[in-house]
């Protein structure tokens, strides 16, 4: 089983950037794919990014393509999520989350390993 842990979150402004991590605990890091997901007040949970557990394969929603980046580093059972050029409206909680087979994952239920998630707070 793999435990997750997000950070990185905060206050940026427009067009700013952050980089979120998430620390995983469990030997099988490696073997698990990976996904950030956000939820927006009100909203419901959307796919952001997910890469395969070898670093081969990664995927993004249209809305972050060209800004955001997604890797990973199994030495460090850590995935992270660069995000460049921030808008405020993408103000939400950012989950990270482990899916444990191969290929990539873009829909919320076939994940079953979450983290508490971490704020992201957009500013014009």
């Amino acid at each position: 089983q793999v435990q997750l842990v997000e950070s990185g979150g905060g206050l940026v402004q427009a067009g700013g950037s952050l980089r979120l991590s998430c620390a995983a605990s469990g030997r099988t890091f490696s073997s698990y794919a990976m996904g950030w997901f956000r939820q927006a007040p009100g909203k419901e949970r959307e796919f952001v990014a997910a890469i395969s557990w070898s670093s081969g394969s990664t995927r993004y929603a249209d809305s972050v393509k060209g800004r955001f980046t997604i890797s990973r580093d199994n030495a460090k059972n850590t995935v992270y999520l660069q995000m460049n050029s921030l808008k405020p409206e993408e103000t939400a909680v950012f989950y990270c989350a482990a899916y444990h087979g191969l290929g990539i994952r873009t829909v919320v239920t076939e994940y079953n390993r979450w983290g508490q998630g971490t704020q992201v707070t957009g500013s014009s």
